[in-house]
């Protein structure tokens, strides 16, 4: 019986094409904007910590400022490996703890608590984007997105949360492709090797609240978005690696279901032109 990474293998990753790419476009997009400089929220986690090396390769180290911004439930790793990353890049990590902005909303909400996980983790993405975007403002800076290609397809993010962003230079990378640029770029394989995870409580990971691993999902999502491959094709290939095929609709689903989120929001026509109908310019349009 044939195995998943036989009959729907993933391609090779690479990273020195992939990385000229990237740095000079991101270069090029912040200094269109006029500005110079670009600030990323560190996680600790993989994603964040690959947009920092980007980001000190594209601007300088010297024009880059990370921030970690804790909650009360944040596990100490994610500070030590948010510091690792910084230290590597020559970057000084700024700190600014949310617990006391998150809480005041929390205790003070008249619609209900905390308790439900979804809207902690949103409240809690959005305000770290608050401060994210203050601090651009502060500094005449660019933020840095830090979402991958498997996540905004997923939506597995925060709508004008950690979705948020100026530029995103990892926004492109399906997660194995995140992987194998970090392992080429030196990013040290504590952050690598740790398991994905928002951080939003003890033993939480995206994996287990995906119910799915991220092998299996980029899987789907390059051989159906990247490949072009209906759904009855990539049925037919899970079956042959002995593989429930209905599995797949988790992923299928998840894509359909959040398209709300890759798009601006929708606009009501009255006029001859609409934004983002007949008015949609690059931004770069006149120059």
């Amino acid at each position: 019986m044939s195995e998943i990474n036989n009959v729907l293998p993933l391609p090779p990753t690479n990273s020195k094409i992939a990385l000229n790419i990237i740095i000079r476009t991101f270069k090029n997009e912040i200094e269109k904007t006029g500005l110079t400089r670009a600030v990323i929220g560190l996680s600790g986690g993989i994603d964040s910590a690959l947009t920092l090396f980007l980001a000190a390769r594209a601007l300088g180290s010297q024009n880059v400022t990370a921030v970690f911004m804790p909650y009360k439930l944040t596990s100490p790793l994610s500070r030590e490996h948010a510091l690792l990353a910084a230290n590597m890049c020559g970057i000084k990590l700024l700190e600014e703890d949310i617990t006391k902005m998150a809480d005041s909303y929390f205790n003070t909400a008249s619609f209900g608590s905390d308790n439900d996980r979804l809207r902690k983790g949103n409240v809690l993405a959005r305000l770290r984007m608050i401060v994210l975007y203050d601090y651009s403002v502060f500094t005449k800076s660019i933020v840095a997105g830090t979402s991958n290609k498997s996540e905004i397809l997923l939506g597995y993010g925060t709508l004008w949360g950690d979705m948020a962003s100026g530029v995103n230079p990892v926004g492109d990378l399906y997660k194995f492709q995140v992987y194998a640029i970090s392992r080429h770029l030196g990013i040290p394989d504590d952050i690598v090797q740790k398991a994905p995870s928002a951080d939003l409580w003890e033993g939480q990971t995206d994996e287990g609240e995906l119910k799915m691993t991220y092998d299996f999902i980029d899987r789907i999502l390059y051989y159906w978005i990247d490949l072009g491959w209906n759904k009855e094709r990539i049925y037919t290939a899970l079956h042959e690696a002995g593989q429930d095929p209905q599995t797949a609709d988790m992923v299928f689903n998840r894509v359909m279901a959040s398209q709300y989120k890759r798009k601006m929001p929708l606009i009501i026509k009255v006029s001859e032109k609409t934004i983002d109908r007949e008015f949609r310019y690059p931004r770069d349009w006149g120059m």
